[in-house]
């Protein structure tokens, strides 16, 4: 027998789950536990739409990871549930984090009148045709309200800028009789403050912070998850504690917490081991430090790609003359790289604030150093892993045309 057939054969007697599902991103729990309150809020909120009434906006920001999606969504499915037979009301979900969907006014809106039944082309259309369109086709439709949640908006005004959100808030004043009931969910804590006051008044009528976990609240998630998800007697005493302990120093971050368990019962099953042990924790605890790092440069819109792109040629060749890499050599570098991709090239300031998201993400580190008579400047250094290096470049270099 050769060693794939032996793997291949094994792999349900070695099989360490009995539901899998339970522990991944897209599962929705029938109850969600520590978060009756804010659920509770957002009933009050939104209830007056049962009865075809406009409520108000609603702006919802918390960490990742603190149930804001899951309760949103717990809530608007219980809406629609009860509002099945007289059709007053829909829900639209959109990621804004999705590539390909919310990187453009045009796509977003593209996006959406596809979810109600339409289509327009991918391209080539002037935007206020594309408004005119999704106006048409919810007008025709039988509902009074569109519930349209925006999940990650912060992501789209980020790849775009804040006018597309003021755009889709005005709408309801072109509607004859249709509404529109806006649910913005935020990872971002200063998103808010970031916006046009006018974006925010119209957006934000009301708002809502979702706490982290501590660890005795991930601990019982956690729990309560891995008893529907593993076999009886596979989690080793003190894995759950690891796993809480993980999350609640990442912000209480429960979808966090749910991953690395399910990432330590993957490596212990090729592993062939019986239990998962804390040791599984602590290499799946690396693995998606290393998985976040490539999603992350993945994901990042092309100028945050463009400067990070910078930093890591720079800091390849400072290797070589054991030389520092400061901000303005960064810079520098960056306005040619503009030139050579053929893109509009930010100010220095907007780059600074890029490097300091990047700090604030983990993939750098920037030291201020005083330079003395001509200033303080920051210096960088790289904390991405030397054996995701290769994958990084590969990713800026494919999502760049370089």
């Amino acid at each position: 027998m050769s060693g794939l057939d032996k793997i291949f054969d094994s792999v349900g007697s070695r099989s360490l789950f009995k539901n899998k599902r339970v522990l991944q991103s897209n599962y929705t729990p029938e109850s969600i536990p520590h978060r009756d309150k804010q659920i509770e809020q957002i009933a009050g909120i939104l209830a007056p739409s049962l009865l075809g009434e406009k409520t108000s906006n609603l702006f919802i920001y918390g960490v990742t990871g603190t149930g804001k999606t899951l309760s949103i969504q717990h809530v608007t499915n219980e809406l629609m549930r009860r509002a099945s037979e007289n059709k007053i009301l829909r829900v639209e979900y959109l990621n804004c984090k999705l590539k390909k969907v919310a990187d453009t006014e045009y796509r977003i809106l593209a996006e959406l009148i596809k979810k109600l039944g339409g289509s327009v082309p991918a391209t080539g259309l002037p935007t206020d045709h594309v408004y005119m369109k999704f106006l048409e086709i919810l007008e025709s439709g039988d509902e009074k309200l569109l519930i349209l949640i925006l999940d990650e908006v912060d992501q789209a005004v980020k790849k775009i800028n804040d006018e597309f959100l003021y755009n889709l808030t005005r709408l309801n004043s072109e509607l004859s009789n249709k509404q529109i009931i806006i649910i913005g969910i935020s990872n971002d804590l200063r998103f808010l403050d970031s916006l046009d006051p006018r974006v925010r008044s119209s957006l934000s009528e009301e708002e809502m912070v979702f706490p982290p976990y501590n660890a005795v609240q991930l601990q019982d998630i956690l729990k309560k998850r891995a008893n529907e998800s593993f076999k009886l007697g596979v989690v080793s005493e003190g894995v759950i504690a690891k796993c809480s302990a993980y999350a609640a120093r990442e912000h209480g971050d429960a979808r966090r917490a749910l991953d690395l368990l399910r990432v330590a019962g993957e490596l212990a099953e090729r592993a062939s081991s019986p239990k998962i042990k804390i040791e599984h924790i602590d290499n799946a605890n690396d693995k998606i430090e290393r998985d976040k790092i490539l999603d992350i440069i993945e994901t990042e819109p092309k100028q945050f790609q463009l400067v990070l792109y910078s930093i890591l040629e720079l800091i390849e060749r400072a290797k070589k003359t054991k030389n520092s890499v400061f901000t303005g050599d960064i810079y520098n570098y960056y306005c040619d790289l503009c030139k050579q991709v053929k893109v509009e090239t930010l100010t220095q300031r907007r780059v600074g604030d890029i490097i300091a998201e990047f700090d604030m993400l983990g993939l750098i580190n920037a030291t201020v150093i005083s330079k003395g008579r001509y200033g303080r400047m920051r210096e960088i250094k790289l904390v991405i892993p030397e054996n995701i290096l290769d994958r990084c470049r590969g990713i800026l270099v494919e999502g760049l045309g370089l």
